[in-house]
């Protein structure tokens, strides 16, 4: 849910703009990279960096962590392909067991062998309650992993879970470095080791991460040598910087984008996401925990109006955490924007106009604030259409702009434009959303949702292989947001980049993947920029 208002330029920010630059985009010889730069370099600009490396505590659990490969990957159709794996896994009839035959002959970028050791490691220090993993119950169905060799390693499963698979393209970790260390607070976490195609040469937090090619990677060496990710969180400076050249590509917010259609220079990609927007109601906030309240404000926030002139056009309206253009989107969930609707809600539940038009019940003014990202400009725009729209139904909401420090102790009891996704299957997002025993778990459950209908439907829908009950729980999971919608979803982002034209790749062009919320270091066109070679 964390990571990431409209705000133009200042002359203060342009006048940082130099400085920033030089320290952030100057390679280890001293040499200048970005838009003119060599073409075996890349610098890329992106607006969140990661709080470790370590796969152990969350890093590369997606994949395309670049540093790490797992034992599966996904290729640009999201369909799963063979990585540290010889192949896709052979899977028991009951479901149950998972085996794995491993590569030969590959080797962690210190030179030491790859064997299924590493595996067993990487999977039983996630799931140690001593790791401090926040995704460690995306695993909840795993009973055992051992290696039946040097290079076979065999999953059981406590019940059949349908998207096991997937869930092994988490990146694999050396036991012989991060298993002699403190796995929360080691040099792992930060100069991490791993079999990928690239490594690691130094990381500046807030500033950038910069890599080599790994020239013994088993996929073959890639061919651009140097790949600096510059951390710029402010959108504006993300797009300066673009412009000025000392960025090869970056993420931007649409309307940022659009300024460099007309460049030839450069290419404008978009990418179709899971991502959503959506404000969290928590329960603890005796207004946004009021199911009226909260059903009121799912029908007087106007989606579409956010996906045309917020996102112009590159998003969809968002009713749940699934898109409407999934297989798994319970149709008939959509809601329309019927203001009308709203302020009866609100009437029939008590909460009646006061003399500013601000509605009261029981003595209580129908207000709460709402914060968001600083330098976040979609998050931003997200915030103020929808306390505008509330506004029109008698609903006052402060906006406030904050950093995650300031942010994250308020999210009890003030609700937060938060953003969220993943893309694969329907329980890889939905069970950190809103288990209830997740809530204040981190970013997991941020509004403190407890519904006992929905509780039972998330663990049916992890707990069985048949796709039709699958379906007939997650089917369950998006209606039961109707009755109470613990958050207000708003619109689902598509993921747009602008990228200098200067690489190819066996494809013919730069490519995206359907991508998750997080996106920088795993997604984008440089999801494979391995893969890459320079223009002729």
């Amino acid at each position: 849910m964390a990571a990431r208002p409209v705000r133009r330029a200042t002359a203060a920010i342009l006048t940082g703009v130099t400085a920033l630059t030089a320290a952030a985009c100057a390679n280890p010889d001293g040499a200048a990279k970005g838009q003119g730069g060599p073409r075996d370099s890349a610098v890329v600009g992106i607006a969140a960096e990661p709080d470790t490396l370590s796969p152990l505590l969350g890093y590369g659990k997606d994949g395309n962590s670049k540093i790490f490969d797992g034992l599966l990957a996904l290729d640009a159709g999201m369909r799963l392909r063979p990585a540290l794996a010889t192949a896709l896994p052979a899977v028991s009839a009951d479901g149950l067991t998972y085996t794995y035959t491993l590569r030969k002959g590959v080797t962690f970028s210190d030179g030491t062998p790859f064997t299924a050791r590493d595996v067993v490691f990487t999977y039983q220090a996630v799931l140690d309650p001593k790791t401090n993993n926040p995704s460690r119950s995306e695993l909840d169905a795993l009973k055992d992993v051992r290696a039946t060799g040097d290079h076979t390693v065999t999953f059981t499963l406590k019940y059949p879970y349908a998207p096991f698979a997937r869930r092994t393209v988490l990146a694999i970790a050396p036991e012989r470095v991060a298993g002699k260390q403190d796995v929360n607070s080691g040099p792992f976490t930060t100069r991490p080791i791993g079999t990928g195609p690239y490594v690691l040469t130094g990381w500046t937090r807030g500033e950038k991460l910069t890599f080599r090619a790994n020239p013994h990677y088993w996929g073959g060496a890639p061919a651009v040598e140097k790949f600096t990710m510059a951390v710029v969180k402010d959108d504006d400076v993300r797009a300066t910087r673009l412009r000025a050249g000392d960025l090869d590509a970056a993420i931007l917010p649409p309307n940022l984008a659009a300024g460099f259609k007309a460049d030839k220079t450069r290419k404008v990609h978009t990418a179709t996401t899971f991502d959503y927007r959506t404000v969290t109601l928590p329960s603890h906030n005796r207004v946004a925990g009021d199911v009226a309240v909260r059903r009121a404000l799912d029908l007087a926030v106007d989606r579409q109006a956010m996906v045309d002139k917020i996102l112009e056009g590159a998003g969809r309206p968002a009713y749940g955490p699934v898109p409407t253009d999934s297989p798994w989107f319970a149709k008939g969930t959509e809601r329309r924007h019927d203001l009308a609707g709203a302020r009866k809600i609100l009437d029939e539940a008590g909460w009646k106009p006061g003399p500013d038009g601000i509605r009261v019940k029981n003595g209580v003014r129908a207000a709460f604030p709402l914060w968001y990202l600083s330098g976040d400009k979609l998050r931003q725009d997200h915030a103020l259409a929808y306390a505008s729209d509330a506004k029109k139904a008698g609903i006052e909401i402060a906006t406030q702009a904050g950093t995650w420090e300031v942010i994250e102790p308020r999210m009890k009891t003030d609700a937060v434009l938060a953003g969220g996704g993943s893309s694969g299957d329907p329980d890889f997002d939905q069970y950190l959303l809103l288990k209830s025993e997740l809530a204040g778990d981190g970013f997991n459950n941020m509004a403190s949702y407890a519904s006992p209908a929905v509780d039972r439907a998330l663990e049916d829908g992890r707990r069985t292989g048949d796709p039709a009950r699958r379906r007939a729980a997650y089917d369950t999971v998006q209606r039961e947001l109707v009755k109470n919608p613990g958050y207000t979803f708003l619109t689902h982002v598509d993921h747009v980049y602008v990228v200098a034209d200067r690489w190819t790749t066996p494809a013919g062009r730069l490519t995206t993947q359907v991508e998750p919320h997080e996106h920088g270091l795993g997604s984008g066109p440089w999801w494979n920029v391995e893969d890459w070679t320079p223009k002729q």
